[in-house]
């Protein structure tokens, strides 16, 4: 949530801050090739004449069991006031590179006509591949609500790792992802220091769907702790603070609703961003000496 343009190119430059941040995320701990993420971006708004826009650029490192995912992209967000919020239209453009650990497969040592030893469609040695691809997106924001959809994958890379010698054809297409989101801040009428932040997610691939919902209550807009829960089974704890101004740190906890739980530590995530502006002008404020008059 405090990540959007991770998967949302249209909220890239929002608000009026350049900002830098990051997600290191470490799934289902002490599972053997457990998923590993880390996630950076940057990102800030500028203006051309009388029109508003938002520019960065987005980096994934993945690992999830014998496969990496790295990928890179620039992100371009146009933004057009409307009422009290900005509308945005957002493309990311970049490219997507994944690997695979063939070299540490396991198809077991039994020979006989239900195990095989080998196998042509699993590579035997490490593949990586590298496409381009592009994401679009939608988002709509104002300082109280805000709603967005977005598509990640719309090229549907396909890496080959296929080289000629198995007769196999070894290619990963990565699916399409819609992510639509969507959150409130609700500030208590007779106790303004408290803010409470309903928000949710729904994700799909149009063969399998996710839903993650969270309830957020801010301290003087400094302090944060909240509650989340997946349908795909899980629920989160989440912390954040305000270090100094514009630097924010956070760290949640999932804990799966599923037998997972007694095999692994839950899930693990800290984020850490800094919102900053250089390019404003500082005020400055001139003095003449009566001396001089």
């Amino acid at each position: 949530m405090y990540l959007p343009a991770s998967f949302n190119p249209a909220a890239a430059g929002e608000g009026d801050l350049m900002k830098a941040a990051g997600v290191h995320r470490m799934q289902y701990v002490d599972i053997t090739n457990a998923p590993m993420s880390t996630w950076f971006s940057f990102s800030s708004p500028f203006v051309i004449g009388k029109t508003s826009h938002g520019a960065g650029v987005r980096f994934l490192n993945d690992r999830y069991g014998l496969f990496t995912t790295q990928s890179l992209y620039a992100q371009y967000a146009y933004r057009h006031k409307i009422g009290k919020g900005y509308l945005s239209a957002g493309i990311d453009l970049g490219f997507v590179n994944v690997g695979f650990k063939g070299d540490s497969v396991n198809l077991g040592e039994m020979g006989d006509e239900y195990h095989q030893t080998t196998d042509p469609a699993v590579p035997t040695g490490s593949k990586s591949g590298m496409k381009f691809d592009m994401g679009l997106g939608l988002y709509y924001s104002t300082p109280v609500w805000w709603v967005g959809a977005s598509y990640s994958h719309v090229t549907r890379p396909a890496i080959d790792w296929s080289d000629g010698t198995t007769g196999t054809e070894q290619v990963v297409t990565l699916a399409g992802t819609m992510y639509v989101t969507g959150g409130y801040h609700f500030r208590l009428k007779n106790y303004r220091e408290w803010m409470l932040t309903p928000s949710a997610m729904v994700m799909s691939d149009f063969k399998g769907w996710d839903v993650n919902m969270t309830l957020m209550c801010d301290y003087k807009d400094r302090y944060r702790w909240g509650l989340g829960y997946r349908i795909a089974g899980s629920v989160n704890i989440l912390l954040g603070v305000d270090i100094i101004s514009g630097l924010q740190l956070g760290y949640s906890c999932e804990l799966p609703t599923s037998k997972l739980l007694l095999e692994s530590y839950g899930s693990h995530e800290i984020y850490l961003a800094y919102g900053f502006d250089i390019l404003k002008p500082k005020r400055t404020n001139k003095y003449k000496s009566v001396r001089y008059l």
